[in-house]
């Protein structure tokens, strides 16, 4: 069965994922309740925390999945620059490339389903640039979007297709092993990050199991109340300040 065309933009939570992440977040506001404020009124906080929660997941599982499927693509392209050095023409080293993938790929993986389309769209007269254009289109990854450009130039103005995508898959592998160095490299420090972020609540921890009642002023009281939702208002910039630090586009 062939998958429908899907628009990379979006992403449609299961019901699993939608009770794990609400769940989720009534964690953080009870941890936040707790450290901060304990005051069962801030659990109403959960609705509104929830649906901002699913929002910012969601946008960080469709920049995961891009970025999965540009790392894939990869693959895909030098199986199709192989082919096409065979012999093949681009439309039948698309067909070789899509038995490639699932040897290397689940079956449901996208760059699987992408590539299966287009070769089934190929069977009814659809030209593969424009299928390549198309799924640039939808999933706005700029190395895609760049090939299926220079597929579509090429194969109107007849230039040489094995050369073209030689050149492509060898410049987006390069590209690629530099964004997995700059990974690995940084994997250290978003580690780092991590830490930092955990430790001024972990020292609220500390000190209310270790000296019970030292804090005690800081709860159930207006000034308590303030001087604590600064505190959290810091400590929620300086980690979103973090993570756009240790988070680099190339």
């Amino acid at each position: 069965m062939i998958r429908q065309k899907v628009d990379y933009g979006k992403y449609r939570y299961s019901q699993k994922e939608i009770l794990k992440y609400i769940g989720e977040s009534a964690a953080l506001c009870g941890a936040v309740d707790y450290l901060f404020y304990q005051t069962p009124w801030v659990m109403l906080l959960v609705v509104p925390v929830s649906v901002f929660f699913l929002r910012w997941k969601k946008k960080q599982m469709i920049r995961e999945r891009k970025r999965r499927l540009n790392y894939q693509f990869r693959d895909a392209l030098n199986s199709m620059s192989v082919a096409v050095q065979a012999g093949y023409s681009v439309e039948n080293a698309v067909s070789a490339c899509v038995r490639d993938l699932e040897q290397l790929y689940p079956k449901n993986e996208d760059i699987v389903a992408e590539f299966r389309y287009i070769e089934t769209q190929q069977r009814v007269s659809v030209p593969v640039e424009e299928l390549f254009l198309d799924l640039g289109q939808r999933c706005k990854v700029e190395d895609i979007e760049n090939f299926a450009s220079v597929l579509y130039t090429a194969k109107r103005s007849g230039g040489d297709l094995g050369n073209v995508i030689q050149k492509v898959a060898r410049m987006l592998g390069d590209k690629i092993d530099v964004k997995k160095e700059i990974e690995a490299t940084l994997a250290a420090k978003k580690s780092e990050q991590m830490i930092m972020s955990l430790m001024p609540a972990g020292i609220i921890l500390y000190l209310q199991l270790a000296s019970p009642g030292f804090l005690d002023i800081l709860y159930g009281n207006p000034f308590g109340i303030c001087a604590m939702t600064v505190c959290l208002a810091v400590y929620g910039a300086a980690y979103w300040m973090g993570k756009r630090i240790v988070e680099i586009e190339v």
